[in-house]
């Protein structure tokens, strides 16, 4: 039986859609960014040396180096896995499951983490895998529902309104997190380690819990397709009909092509700008998470602004100044010194990670078809794009820091940015509330 469905647009779909930004996000945040890294790496250390070398399976590795590789690893999982999943998911119009699926395997995985001491590093890394292809799954499903849940005209602002309310969200957490961890004895824990472990519950926790909104008022379109083992066949030839109507867009597909360029430069800034902070500014841990906070906060005022600014001006301008600023983000950053003049960097990176992600996400929404039944599909496309783009620029920013510095990586970034703009300039893309969807993908 099909389940009622409300309208697009409706606050209450709206507002279900939204909440499930400010349940994942603490994962990218917490668990990917701040408070799970420095666990680690504090733990394994202090069991294994100060030198970073640890053991793996027999291996001999530093904990730094095979952390990275994992987390590499579960993205490359989701990039074969996501494509097929979301065939089956269009072709049986369970959307919906899967995205629960993820987001159990990622929650529990996360609240996992509590049993990992950094004497136990397979666990520890097993379930770090598994965080991340649960958040990064999910995140496939979860956007695939913008289309059905907007119209065209508020795609950019309901975009924008989700990672604002991830940012908020998972900015509060981190907060709560870090005053129960310098305050343990506050909150009756015997050291730091105890108030920390229970961090990773609470990511867990607060994940699966408010991911619950969103699955009460999100509704599958069943397609009355049975779930057997035809359906891999099924799911693959649904895959393969989207590939082909992307293929017949030149507008989708210089898009995706510039998304992957400036991608490789916005997702490893993001994810290393603490580590620059650290090894070539000499900034100490509290500044680095005061850092993060600025990039999280500053970031809801971006993806307002830069959806006010597409509203007027239409989305190509609107991504086309964040990637200008984005370069020269990255050209100042490799020559500034001061942690003053980081803090200002931080200030301006934040802005425009905010708008470019969530004009990202909404300018390739508004390309897809009006009510296409193969949305999942769509966007397991736009998922690939992204996930590639983080393993090659993580992959370059480390081969330039190996043969020169840091800094030189971070002019590298740069280049990826102008060669995203550049394709960018060449793409067909919404101008404004008032086009329709048919202009942009013609």
């Amino acid at each position: 039986m099909t389940e009622k469905l409300l309208p697009k647009n409706h606050p209450k779909l709206v507002n279900a859609w939204c909440s499930y930004d400010w349940a994942n996000s603490v994962y990218n945040l917490i668990i990917t960014s701040t408070i799970f890294p420095v666990y680690y790496g504090a733990s394994t250390e202090a069991i294994f040396g100060d030198d970073g070398i640890i053991p793996f399976f027999g291996w001999e590795v530093k904990n730094t180096v095979i952390y990275s590789y994992a987390i590499s690893f579960s993205f490359m999982v989701i990039v074969f896995l996501s494509p097929i999943l979301s065939g089956i998911a269009d072709y049986s119009g369970k959307k919906k499951r899967f995205m629960k699926f993820f987001t159990y395997l990622g929650s529990l995985s996360c609240m996992s983490l509590y049993f990992f001491t950094g004497e136990n590093v397979e666990y520890g890394l097993l379930c770090s895998v598994l965080a991340s292809i649960g958040y990064a799954g999910s995140l496939v499903f979860y956007n695939a529902f913008l289309p059905e849940i907007s119209t065209q005209d508020q795609m950019d602002r309901i975009s924008a309104r989700g990672f604002s309310m991830g940012y908020i969200g998972s900015v509060v957490l981190l907060l709560v997190n870090l005053v129960m961890i310098t305050q343990f004895e506050t909150f009756g824990f015997a050291d730091k380690t105890a108030a920390t472990k229970i961090s990773f519950l609470m990511v867990g926790v607060w994940w699966m819990g408010f991911a619950q909104i969103g699955f009460y008022f999100l509704k599958d379109k069943p397609t009355g397709h049975k779930v057997s083992s035809e359906v891999f066949g099924k799911g693959f030839k649904e895959l393969k009909k989207v590939f082909g109507q992307i293929q017949s867009k030149q507008a989708m597909i210089r898009f995706l092509l510039a998304f992957f360029l400036y991608s490789m430069g916005v997702q490893t800034v993001m994810l290393l700008a603490p580590l620059f902070g650290q090894s070539e500014v000499g900034m100490e841990g509290d500044s680095l998470i005061l850092t993060v906070l600025i990039l999280q906060l500053v970031a809801i005022v971006g993806a307002i602004l830069f959806a006010k600014i597409s509203d007027k001006k239409g989305n190509k301008f609107s991504i086309s100044i964040t990637l200008v600023i984005w370069i020269l983000v990255c050209l100042l950053g490799s020559m500034l010194t001061s942690e003053t003049h980081f803090y200002i960097l931080a200030g301006f990176l934040g802005l425009v990670m905010g708008g470019v992600q969530s004009m990202s996400r909404s300018t390739y929404s508004k390309m897809i078809p009006n009510d296409h039944p193969d949305t999942a599909s769509f966007f397991s496309f736009y998922d690939i794009t992204e996930k590639l783009a983080i393993v090659i620029g993580t992959l370059t920013f480390g081969f330039v820091d190996q043969l020169t510095n840091m800094r030189n990586s971070l002019v590298a970034m740069s280049a990826f940015f102008i060669l995203g703009l550049i394709l960018l300039t060449r793409a067909k893309l919404p101008k404004g509330k008032e086009e329709e969807v048919e202009q942009v993908v013609s």
